[in-house]
């Protein structure tokens, strides 16, 4: 299989997942600028909407969205641990975290790349990913990961998209219980790996 990829986007989340997993995965940049991959492959027609990640399978067919990506990849290996079996309650509840990491976290970083953002339209993003971020500081107040002890792919998600915060000037004061969740699972050595990969390894 061959992630697209650009380095510190969504993008991120799977690869996570494939080192965490043990999937081995062939890694390919993709300038979002241009569209063309490291390789000179036109990147649009790989995946028509533009943006990583996109996954192409041993079939030749592609998959994309974080979501999907990672669910894929960590049912390929199930002794992982990363994901419950389909069609159990708790594979649900890591759907929900899931979407709510996509619509709600995910989309609320959005509006703050823009560098070009009125103050007041700024505060106001930020203080609807605040709220976002209050619940996920509740849970990680009770547990070390969103869905209990375990690492998982909800959390190789969450960390991806939080660890944006410094690139958008959000203080992650207010959720001390994120920022050490961000530093453990930095800490772990497969997702070490993955950054290593990426040229994000401090």
């Amino acid at each position: 299989m061959k992630l697209y990829y650009f380095p510190g986007a969504c993008s991120t989340a799977p690869h996570i997942v494939a080192c965490e997993a043990g999937v081995p995965l062939e890694l390919e940049k993709v300038d979002l600028g241009s569209k063309r991959t490291a390789t000179g492959e036109d990147y649009m027609a790989v995946n028509p909407k533009g943006y990583v990640p996109a996954l192409r399978l041993d079939d030749g067919s592609v998959l994309t969205e974080v979501s999907a990506l990672i669910e894929y990849i960590a049912d390929r290996a199930p002794a992982s641990g990363l994901i419950p079996a389909a069609g159990t309650m708790e594979r649900y509840r890591m759907a929900e975290w899931i979407g709510y990491i996509a619509t709600e976290i995910h989309k609320g970083f959005g509006p703050l790349w823009n560098a070009k953002l009125a103050p007041e339209a700024r505060a106001a993003a930020v203080a609807a990913l605040a709220r976002r971020l209050d619940l996920v500081e509740k849970v990680l107040a009770r547990q070390p990961f969103l869905t209990g002890q375990g690492f998982s792919v909800a959390d190789a998600y969450l960390f991806t998209v939080a660890s944006w915060a410094p690139w958008v000037k959000l203080d992650m004061a207010p959720w001390p219980k994120l920022r050490d969740f961000l530093a453990r699972v930095a800490a772990r050595p497969k997702v070490q790996e993955a950054l290593e990969a990426e040229g994000l390894a401090e």
